[in-house]
């Protein structure tokens, strides 16, 4: 009898210590975004983004609200140019109309994506981030769900390569949006994303706009 309680204690033992890692992971504070700790650098970046003075004319889509107001707000006006001929191109083309395909923005070194997709199951679809680059999305038809991942609990499974990288993160610590016409989705360094993620409608073909915007340093 003592022997098979002694196999029995062992035999919980892994269980035991895996409950423990869980219940710790799960008290960790999760981290979406890069956080900024400075209040009044927020509370302009918020007043500033709601504002609009950005949109050049872009009334079509709102930022969504996953949108770094601080990083989107800085980046801006380190490089207000390319933002500019950005949201005035969007402004001023039929983004349903335009062709599938890759198009030059005019006067400008950025290039706009136009991709005639669907979603897929959330195990095909990989995680990644971007260090030098930042993705514009915009959904022009369709509903695009998004994923975004813990910082805290993900950890890399690819090298960085050319400006990507990939990650194993816990699903149930992701929150996922749907990505509608009326929003649009910036992701900086600090947002690690899955894109086209099955959503729960029975129509996953999307239209889906996609521009790569620089990062810039401080």
């Amino acid at each position: 009898m003592k022997k098979l309680l002694l196999f029995a204690c062992l035999l919980a033992m892994p269980l035991v210590a895996d409950a423990k890692k869980n219940n710790a992971t799960s008290t960790i504070r999760p981290v979406y975004t890069n956080e900024c700790y400075d209040a009044k650098l927020r509370k302009k970046a918020r007043k500033w983004m709601k504002k609009g003075e950005w949109r050049q004319g872009f009334t079509a889509a709102d930022p969504h609200e996953t949108v770094n107001a601080v990083d989107f707000y800085l980046q801006y006006q380190r490089n207000p140019e390319q933002w500019k001929k950005l949201f005035a191109y969007l402004a001023k083309t039929d983004l349903l109309a335009l062709p599938k395909g890759k198009h030059k923005i005019p006067d400008s070194d950025l290039t706009i994506s136009v991709e005639d997709s669907e979603n897929g199951p959330l195990e095909k679809r990989n995680s990644e981030s971007h260090y030098h680059g930042i993705d514009f999305q915009y959904c022009v038809k369709g509903v695009e769900r998004f994923g975004i991942i813990d910082h805290v609990t993900s950890t890399p499974k690819s090298k960085y390569k050319p400006d990507v990288i990939h990650y194993n993160y816990a699903k149930e610590r992701a929150r996922f949006y749907d990505s509608t016409p009326d929003k649009f989705f910036i992701f900086f360094p600090g947002d690690w994303h899955i894109a086209k993620v099955n959503n729960d409608t029975q129509d996953q073909n999307i239209r889906v706009c996609v521009i790569k915007v620089r990062w810039i340093e401080e």
